[in-house]
């Protein structure tokens, strides 16, 4: 069974709550092995609204998150909302740093067996490959990254996880430059006009969480389309054309670069369907008691 940790903002956006709930369904039913979530954006209800939402979707995981990333301003629209549902079980101060969480994790990991799903900033990635130890266990149980992250329909694209603020600037660099395992990305273009989440049943906390964001109708799929391309595994199978190379941003303005090399590191994902294709991949999978089809 293949094996997954999440890495998310969990902030202003409602795409990530859609990604989560893939996961959590994924999960449950006992297609993926969901180790842990971290957050990587530190806002008062961050762990509690993430603990509400995922033991409401039937997946009791462990959470991290960057107790220092509290440089992100914002209100999240769902948050203290989805707090108060029922009484959250954990807290932002109950749970591990992300950098410790990940080495925790990891360190009870067989080799090669870990694949890193992330949606959101890349502060906490730069962390491990920095801090004395970490960068040594992420090469030995890491197998792949999937990232959504960068705009690569150009060069010189500027993507919100990359070019955010310093922090998310540098950290993308640093990513870009030194992870050492293959990362696939799906940039912004892809996702940006891909609705989905917009057919759920009343009562259902997804459905509260995208009312709450104002996209009762449905949102674009960047975080999703990540989750379901990693999850299928061939990026064939799930729609896409890889382009394979080595990936770059400048520190200075989050700007990323792609230079083309059939022997590179990274890739990044074309779509070749049209969109209603990969909204309907995800909405088949959100409501929770759905049995996921094959990915035709």
């Amino acid at each position: 069974m293949r094996n997954f940790i999440l890495d998310t903002d969990w902030w202003t956006d409602c795409d990530d709550a859609v990604a989560v709930r893939l996961l959590c369904n994924a999960h449950r039913q006992g297609l993926i092995r969901l180790l842990g979530i971290d957050i990587n954006a530190c806002m008062p209800f961050s762990v509690p609204s993430l603990d509400v939402f995922t033991r409401d979707a039937g997946a009791v995981v462990p959470l991290g998150i960057d107790h220092n990333a509290v440089g992100f301003e914002g209100k999240p629209s769902y948050q203290e909302h989805l707090a108060q549902v029922r009484r959250p079980e954990r807290r932002n101060e109950d749970v591990p740093d992300g950098i410790d969480f990940y080495c925790e994790l990891l360190a009870g990991a067989e080799d090669a067996s870990v694949e890193i799903l992330s949606i959101g900033f890349t502060q906490v990635f730069a962390g491990l490959l920095e801090a004395p130890g970490s960068f040594a266990l992420v090469k030995r149980k890491v197998r792949h990254l999937w990232a959504m992250a960068g705009k690569w329909d150009e060069q010189g694209g500027r993507e919100y996880n990359f070019h955010k603020n310093e922090l998310t600037r540098r950290s993308g660099a640093v990513l870009c430059a030194k992870w050492p395992t293959p990362i696939t990305f799906l940039g912004w273009e892809v996702g940006n006009t891909v609705i989905s989440g917009g057919h759920l049943p009343d009562g259902d906390l997804l459905k509260q969480v995208m009312t709450d964001h104002g996209s009762a109708e449905g949102r674009s799929s960047w975080d999703p389309m990540t989750i379901m391309l990693a999850l299928t595994g061939d990026p064939a199978k799930a729609g896409y054309r890889c382009v394979r190379g080595r990936a770059e941003v400048d520190p200075t303005d989050g700007s990323n670069r792609f230079t083309e090399d059939p022997a590179g590191p990274h890739r990044y994902v074309v779509k070749l369907r049209e969109d209603a294709f990969y909204a309907a991949a995800i909405d088949a999978r959100l409501p929770k008691e759905a049995v996921w089809p094959e990915f035709a």
